[in-house]
This record gives structure tokens, C-alpha cells and sequence, in this order.
């Protein structure tokens, strides 16, 4: 059973890493907003930024960006579910796969980063306000760009698989008559 679990640690010890240092700028982040800002204070470095990207800090008990407001019971066993998920999926994508292991490893600290907040606060700490948009954090951005990076990864890999069969097929041997054998 120990050999197992060594093994089964070494096989995620990417993804915790990297979960784990983005977990803690996520919480570093939101630490110094509660610590350093009033409940929906807005701050950016100069006043002319102020339209298009400033700091302001709200609750949300919602998902990411805002969304679905007071469902912090179902996010937060959404967010165990998702961890999860990829925690046993992990180990089994190929280790030359080091796209789609770095996207889950954003998607894992961005599920456990709000999950922090709401286990710990009863809801999730948002400060990064961009234009017109919702308001978000780290692990906001850490959940979106990993979706991206790993839609854009799997359409890659199966753009490359057609073209190796369309690249296959037209390998495949034509006898006199013009047919395939």
C-alpha cells in the first residue's frame, strides 16, 4: 500500500506543485486585499487607469466572475468533485502531455483557491476589475485560462490525428484498377 501511494504521489507531484504556487499567490492576493482595502474600495496605481483596470474589492458567494449568486454550498462541492476529477485523471494523461498537465494543474489551484475562500469565509474574495467586465481573482483567472489552454490542446491534438490519418490514407497502396487494396 505505501508503494503505492510513493507512486501515486510521485505521478501528481507536477500538479501539486505547480497548484500549490499559484494556491498561495491566489491567497497572498486575497489576504492583502481584506487586509488593505475597504469592503468595495477601488484603487489603481493612476486615475487615468481607472476606467480600464483597477483593484475593487467585493464578496461573491457565487461562481466564477460573478455568477450564480448564493450557491456557495454547490460550488463548494462542485470544487471537491472537480479536484477530484483531476487529481485520478492526472496521472493518466502521458507525461508528454505537459500542456494539458499544466492546464489542469491551473484548473486544480483555481478550484481549491475560491474553495479556501469559501470553506474559510463563506465566500470568495474578489478584486480584479478589468472595463466593463465581472470582477475576479487569481483563481478565477487560473480556472478560465486552464479551460483555454486545454480546449485549444485537445482541438491540437485532434486537428494533428486527422492529419496523420488523412496523411495515412494517402500511403495506402492503389492497385491497376485505380482501387485501394
Amino acid at each position: 500500500m505505501e508503494v503505492l501511494l510513493k507512486k501515486f504521489f510521485k505521478s501528481i507531484s507536477w500538479l501539486l506543485v505547480i497548484a500549490t504556487f499559484i494556491i498561495i499567490i491566489d491567497q497572498l492576493t486575497k489576504y492583502f486585499i481584506r487586509q488593505y482595502m475597504v469592503y468595495g474600495e477601488t484603487w489603481a496605481p493612476w486615475d487615468w487607469m481607472m476606467p480600464y483596470a483597477r483593484l475593487l474589492y467585493i464578496h461573491n458567494t457565487g461562481a466564477a466572475f460573478g455568477l450564480f449568486k448564493d450557491g456557495n454550498p454547490i460550488f463548494m462541492a462542485l470544487a471537491v468533485i472537480v479536484s477530484g476529477v483531476i487529481i485520478y485523471y492526472y496521472p493518466q494523461v502521458p507525461k508528454e502531455e505537459k500542456v494539458i498537465r499544466f492546464a489542469l494543474s491551473l484548473q486544480l489551484a483555481g478550484a481549491v483557491g475560491n474553495l479556501i475562500d469559501r470553506i474559510f469565509f463563506g465566500r470568495v474574495t474578489d478584486f480584479i476589475s478589468v472595463g466593463n467586465f465581472a470582477i475576479f481573482n487569481v483563481a478565477d483567472s487560473s480556472i478560465t485560462v486552464g479551460v483555454i489552454i486545454l480546449l485549444i490542446a485537445v482541438w491540437w491534438q485532434d486537428r494533428n490525428e486527422k492529419k496523420k490519418l488523412a496523411a495515412a490514407k494517402l500511403e495506402e497502396p492503389v492497385n491497376e484498377f485505380g482501387s485501394e487494396n
